[in-house]
């Protein structure tokens, strides 16, 4: 029996769909089974990260657990949770980000109210809990793109910050992919892989791709830091959180993220590019 987290999301969703498709029993955690659109064939139960007393019914008898986090707003049960999953589990794979860095003397942890800090934080617990663990570290998600998408139908133009930000965005199957391959193989223990798309793109190009995908001309708009800064906030997002997305982007304007042939050296298809993502994703942006 596979645990599959976040079922309900992109990752976790085609996650779990790789495996039913493979003939492999997937159980999907969902905090609310009623409303929750998951894939046919999954076992659905109850639970809640956040909650480590809700999660003996959704361990009971797994193997491994893909394992995909509620950034930084369940960070405050993480210790019980992970120690509760280890108690369980076999193989632990987590989704977490690149840039994470690894442990080792002098190094210095990220901002535990960061993104990358939360994912550190999981990083090194899963590491010190005693089951085998394998960590996922993609760059940009393709999928972020679709906060662009009420703007592009709106408007046409897309107001956001660090239009030159070049990253290699990857597509939500991939990971999956890569993720299903290390659930079903072996040699993994241990492995920090980090996963991208096959190009590179600035955002700029990522509009101009989109624009393509749904037949219509898409603008960018360079929109101020500070201005980015205070859109995110009101979102709801972390200051320390927001800051961090823009200024990540911001290096990245400078230092452009790197392709990795880890997608395709784990499930032996090469990545997918953002273009095709974008004519697979056209209709959210129509």
């Amino acid at each position: 029996m596979i645990l599959v987290t976040g079922a309900t999301g992109k990752v976790g969703g085609q996650t779990a769909s790789q495996l039913l498709d493979a003939g492999l029993p997937v159980r999907a955690l969902t905090r609310d089974p009623t409303s929750a659109a998951l894939p046919k064939g999954a076992e659905v139960v109850r639970g809640d990260l956040a909650d480590p007393a809700t999660l003996d019914d959704a361990l009971d008898g797994v193997e491994s657990v893909f394992l995909v986090w509620p950034t930084l707003s369940a960070d405050h049960a993480a210790p019980s949770t992970i120690e509760k999953i280890a108690k369980h589990a076999r193989h632990v794979v987590y989704l977490s980000a690149r840039g994470v860095p690894d442990l080792a003397p002098g190094t210095p942890e990220p901002d535990p109210n960061s993104i990358l800090g939360s994912h550190a934080l999981i990083e090194r617990l899963i590491e010190r809990s005693g089951p085998e663990w394998t960590f996922l570290r993609p760059g940009g998600f393709a999928a972020n793109t679709l906060m662009w998408a009420s703007q592009i139908r709106d408007t046409g133009t897309v107001r956001w910050v660090h239009g030159g930000a070049t990253r290699a965005l990857i597509h939500e199957r991939d990971i999956a992919a890569a993720g299903v391959s290390v659930l079903t193989g072996t040699g993994h223990a241990g492995a920090r892989y980090v996963l991208s798309g096959p190009e590179t793109l600035t955002q700029i190009e990522q509009v101009t791709a989109i624009g393509e995908a749904v037949g219509r001309a898409v603008r960018w708009e360079e929109l101020p830091p500070e201005e980015a800064l205070r859109e995110l906030v009101g979102q709801g997002w972390p200051p320390a959180a927001a800051k961090g997305l823009i200024d990540g982007h911001a290096r990245m304007a400078m230092f452009p993220e790197s392709v990795t042939s880890t997608v395709e050296e784990l499930t032996g298809r090469p990545g997918t590019p953002f273009r095709q993502w974008a004519a697979d994703h056209a209709d959210a942006f129509r």
